[in-house]
């Protein structure tokens, strides 16, 4: 069954994860609270290597989608079902956007490749804002009242997280950068797991 591929969300979190927290083992003077995740797996960077390692379940990890598309086809929710379709394509765009445009390390910010990766960035940010308020806005009509509460708190997140990074000091940019990501990664793993459980199917709760 399709359904089976949500566990497929769990591993992608367990391999982010490990990812930003043993990467900087492999970097010497990595300051995970003024530096981006992103950096870490930046062209020349010395924890590039292990960072692509170790977070190459993350893609793999978030190919249960499709089976999450075809869960909610019939959900009587218009709203519900184009959010769902949004996260899926914003995880899409994550995996091919960022496999195609890594950051470079030691080019300015005006480099066409750090042009594209910020590009890509802000995409990824549009589509996840724009998922998750359309979950939170039909979870009800679609019988998902649990999962809305989800969207709602990951939304928060993420909407705090880009606040963060643009008004506060700079001395805590990684912790507030590293809240809005953490906030789609998480989601990522309760809308798997609801697939996994058969309740992304459901009409009623």
């Amino acid at each position: 069954k399709l359904s089976k591929l949500g566990i497929l969300g769990l591993i992608s979190l367990l391999s982010y994860t490990a990812m930003v927290v043993f990467s900087p083992l492999a970097y010497p003077g990595y300051d995970w609270m003024t530096m981006a995740v992103s950096e870490l797996s930046a062209v020349g960077a010395p924890s590039a290597d292990l960072a692509n390692r170790l977070n190459s379940l993350f893609g793999p990890g978030s190919g249960f989608h499709y089976g999450g598309m075809r869960a909610v086809t019939n959900n009587p929710s218009k709203r519900f079902r184009f959010g769902v379709y949004c996260f899926a394509a914003m995880e899409w765009l994550c995996n091919v956007g960022y496999t195609c445009f890594p950051w470079v390390s030691d080019a300015p910010n005006s480099a066409p490749q750090n042009v594209m990766h910020l590009l890509v960035t802000v995409l990824v940010v549009i589509f996840s804002l724009a998922a998750l308020a359309l979950i939170l806005l039909g979870a009800k009509k679609a019988g998902q009242k649990s999962l809305g509460i989800w969207a709602g708190i990951c939304l928060t997140a993420m909407l705090i997280g880009p606040i963060g990074t643009g008004l506060l000091p700079a001395s805590v940019f990684g912790l507030f950068e590293r809240l809005g990501t953490f906030s789609v990664v998480v989601f990522n793993v309760v809308l798997g797991m609801c697939l996994f459980s058969g309740k992304l199917e459901a009409k009623n709760e």
